[in-house]
């Protein structure tokens, strides 16, 4: 089965480092605005999504949830989690104060992968 969203090591260290300080954790990557499109990190329960919002995967045990109209953009390509040294944008993030920033790499999937995708979870 082919996963929609992997993370490097130095996004795993990170969300490690977040879950000791702030439990269970979640993440949601939005279409625009004040968050730009930079994947955010929340304590668990503290983002409400949208009717129709799409959790893509599981990393480190922390769901990764995408905007119903990013996802329908996106809905095509794999996810890789990566963190950087810098400020993001809206400040919002749990990493915000580590000086780090969540960011995504896309990468359009195969026809091999798109036939072996997993099966989604949407908010209702």
């Amino acid at each position: 089965m082919t996963k929609r969203i992997d993370a490097t090591e130095k996004a795993v260290e990170l969300i490690k480092i977040l879950q000791e300080k702030h439990g269970d954790l979640m993440f949601y990557q939005a279409g625009g605005c004040c968050e730009g499109t930079q994947p955010q990190c929340f304590e668990k329960g503290g983002f409400y999504q949208r009717m129709g919002d799409v959790c893509i995967g599981i990393v480190e045990d922390t769901e990764f949830w995408v905007d119903k109209d990013l996802f329908e953009y996106w809905k095509h390509a794999h996810f890789t989690l990566d963190v950087i040294d810098a400020f993001g944008v809206g400040g919002f993030s749990l990493e915000t104060p580590l000086k780090k920033t969540f960011r995504i790499e896309y990468r359009i999937f195969t026809p091999e992968e798109e036939q072996s995708l997993g099966p989604l979870k949407y908010i209702e």
